[in-house]
């Protein structure tokens, strides 16, 4: 009886892989349609704060080396702020690789740049500084 337990898993597990193969299409189809809304409501969402006064800043964050965990601290850390509005990470030669250790600050009036840099140095992303503009 056990036998026949462990062939049907196999068989199952089996048709899962090939269909996981065989598929591969409709699953990349999906994500971009997923990152257009979840862009889409990105936009929505700092629509409303577009009439505020604001202006934009770049910040080098030189400890800032991945995509995957350090940029959310960063954004996170930064976004924490009520001065903040948003926060965007540089244009990248490769995507999924952080080339350009910089971050696109979004602001409002009474934004002090050295607590935002305090703040990120808090969250252990030392040497950070706003980048000069050549």
């Amino acid at each position: 009886m056990r036998s026949l337990a462990y062939a049907v898993a196999i068989l199952a597990a089996a048709g899962i892989m090939y269909f996981i193969t065989v598929s591969p299409d409709a699953s990349s189809d999906a994500q971009p349609a997923a990152s257009e809304s979840v862009a889409s409501e990105s936009v929505a969402s700092i629509t409303p704060q577009t009439d505020v006064n604001t202006a934009s800043l770049t910040l080098n964050v030189p400890e800032m080396h991945c995509p995957f965990a350090c940029y959310p601290s960063v954004k996170k850390s930064l976004e924490q702020r009520d001065d903040v509005v948003a926060v965007e990470l540089a244009p990248q030669k490769e995507e999924g690789v952080i080339d350009n250790r910089q971050v696109i600050v979004t602001y409002r009036e009474g934004f002090d740049p050295q607590q935002a840099i305090a703040s990120l140095k808090s969250d252990g992303f030392d040497g950070s500084s706003v980048a000069t503009t050549p």
